[in-house]
């Protein structure tokens, strides 16, 4: 039988558009917390290259164009944020930095991740996913992979779909748990 770890700590970094990653990444780490795991959210752009004391890092994105956002994307949307029809509000400094940079200049990772996206409530083949591509390069800088990818639903107004809060609040406790176990891995 194996003794459980007390003592994880847990990063996770977001980039969001319109908050719907944010609240995501928030209701996640509510759910590691409930397991007793230590768990930090962290803005793409103030998150670290390299990563000290951290277990598990968690990586989540909005899915634009079938992937990660780019520069002309988050541009892109930023006009939508400017549509008051829309009745979108775009987050601080939505059009920075975004994952895929981030990614490119990151050195010392954890050694488990897992990824996460917010994209529209369509068939994956349509819509695409950015966790796909993150999980593709946080491999290529050599974590592995420790859950599969979890994908949070948007509707076609840019707004999470009902109960997709709540269901990433319980993705965060299944995490918290399994954490905990050293012998999970994936």
């Amino acid at each position: 039988m194996h003794t459980p770890h007390t003592d994880v700590a847990v990063a996770i970094v977001y980039e969001s558009m319109f908050g719907n990653t944010r609240r995501v990444a928030e209701a996640i780490a509510d759910g590691l917390r409930e397991t007793g795991v230590a768990a930090t959210v962290v803005r793409v752009k103030d998150a670290p290259e390299t990563f000290g004391a951290v277990d598990l890092l968690l990586v989540g994105a909005p899915t634009h164009v079938h992937g990660l956002s780019r520069p002309s994307t988050r541009t892109e949307a930023g006009r939508w944020g400017d549509e008051q029809e829309r009745h979108l509000t775009l987050e601080p400094d939505a059009e920075g930095i975004g994952v895929r940079e981030w990614l490119d200049t990151c050195g010392d990772l954890p050694d488990r991740f897992a990824a996460f996206d917010t994209r529209a409530d369509m068939t994956e083949i349509f819509s695409g996913s950015a966790a796909n591509a993150i999980e593709k390069r946080l491999r290529k800088l050599g974590s592995r992979r420790f859950a599969a990818k979890n994908s949070f639903l948007v509707d076609k107004q840019s707004v999470l779909e009902d109960g997709e809060v709540d269901r990433a609040r319980s993705w965060g406790r299944t995490l918290g748990v399994e954490s905990k176990v050293p012998s999970v891995q994936q």
